[in-house]
């Protein structure tokens, strides 16, 4: 069964096809033969015995001791006007060695069974010659009798006609289940691709149920899904973003009364806290803000990138950038301009030198951030890139940040309909790679 499974169909409307047409085609068969093995073959042999027992009896009487030349011919004659059988003699000619099949070997196998069940003398016959007549010799004394029959008389010829309405009704059945299948199907394909699209974090407003009762409420459960995701994604960045306010007001007057304190170490120490928070606070609301509700764009992916390196290296960051030409690309700048950001900044944070490759592979974009640091154990990469987990035995635990600059690319990278994945850097440290749909 695993075998079969394999070389069957994996689409839905191939899957419906095979299950409505194939049946119908088997159905088909089984009448095609039940025709040909019963009624067409008793006709047909019914058919040959009748000829065989005509030409037996012209054998017969050609064999007759009062038979003359005289009377053959009368006979003859009659057999054709009557018979519709052509009879000729051929005096010193014997049978045939060799004679072609017909395609239908149903066909010779039953005029075999006839003309040896009637006839004693060896016979020989012909069925596909003549496309409308069987050619029959019989040996007899001093020559061959020959016979030419008319080929309806011999056998059912109207098989074929059957066979061609059994095929047209069956390619005509085919054809109203495409028809009807295509159209149930491509709400389906809708769906899915609206799904896809929502996945990527695009717009799928033109997206409309349609199609059968339980595909419409797929359709509506996805609608409903969709509009509670969204009012979750907006409530949470609301959410932050009044934390933010709200936080921002005290660390703003806790500076105004660090400003106007005497200069001192706790002082000092003091501000260092409230820029820390400050950062602290910056990552959650990046975190939670995600794609936050801009649009994707179609945008040059090489051109963003490049900006965003070129502000590292305005920070006195080493950042070497390879791209191959513009990559055009369906994105939402902010959000990736963001997790290239935290990507080059944690490149920069564990390493000395980082490098950011821009490229197109067959099916694919692809942004690729490196860099010389410490790196990850491979075993940890999933660990890595889940939120606020900083990885303190594999990294400095004294570095700044709350552990999302990870968390946040995959967040961006995911609501693109794309992911990222962590290996080993040649320069020795991580290799981060945002994979995106081409």
């Amino acid at each position: 069964m695993a075998v079969l499974r394999r070389f069957l169909p994996k689409g839905l409307f191939a899957r419906t096809l095979l299950i409505i047409v194939l049946p119908v085609a088997l159905m088909q068969v089984a009448v095609a033969w039940s025709f040909f093995e019963e009624h067409w073959e008793t006709v047909t042999s019914r058919l040959s015995e009748g000829v065989a027992g005509d030409i037996a009896m012209m054998v017969r009487l050609y064999e007759a001791e009062e038979e003359t030349p005289e009377a053959f011919e009368r006979h003859s004659e009659m057999a054709y006007e009557t018979m519709r059988l052509s009879v000729d003699f051929r005096p010193g000619e014997s049978l045939p060695t060799s004679r072609r099949t017909s395609f239908f070997r149903t066909l010779d196998r039953t005029l075999r069974s006839a003309l040896s069940a009637q006839i004693d003398n060896p016979v020989w016959f012909d069925t596909t010659r003549y496309p409308s007549y069987v050619d029959v010799r019989v040996e007899v004394d001093g020559g061959v009798l020959r016979f030419i029959a008319l080929r309806e008389r011999v056998f059912a010829t109207t098989g074929h006609i059957f066979l061609l309405w059994i095929i047209g009704a069956t390619c005509l059945l085919t054809a109203v289940s495409v028809v009807f299948i295509r159209n149930q199907v491509k709400p389906i394909r809708r769906l899915a691709d609206a799904a896809e699209q929502f996945g990527r974090g695009q717009d799928v407003a033109h997206f409309r149920p349609a199609g059968a009762t339980e595909v419409r409420q797929a359709a509506h459960a996805f609608l409903e899904m969709r509009a509670r995701i969204r009012r979750h994604l907006e409530q949470r960045t609301a959410l932050l973003a009044g934390v933010s306010h709200d936080l921002r007001t005290p660390l703003t007057r806790l500076k105004l009364q660090l400003a106007l304190m005497p200069e001192s170490p706790e002082r000092e120490d003091a501000k260092k806290d409230l820029a820390e928070m400050e950062e602290m606070l910056d990552e959650y609301l990046d975190f939670a803000r995600g794609q936050a509700s801009e649009e994707t764009e179609r945008s040059d992916l090489v051109a963003l990138a490049r900006e965003v390196v070129d502000n590292a290296v305005r920070q006195e960051g080493q950042v070497d950038f390879l791209a191959d030409g513009p990559i055009e690309t369906e994105i939402r700048p902010g959000p990736m301009r963001r997790a290239l950001g935290n990507l080059i900044g944690n490149a920069l944070s564990y390493g000395d030198k980082a490098r950011v490759i821009v490229r197109r592979t067959s099916t694919r974009v692809e942004i690729v951030v490196e860099d010389n640091g410490p790196g990850i154990p491979e075993d940890q990469y999933e660990e890595a890139l889940k939120p606020f987990n900083r990885l303190d035995e594999s990294r400095n635990q004294n570095r700044k940040g709350v552990g999302l600059g990870l968390a946040i690319a995959r967040d961006v990278a995911r609501n693109h309909g794309g992911d990222i994945r962590l290996e080993t850097s040649d320069m020795g440290g991580l290799k981060a790679t945002i994979s995106l749909p081409g």
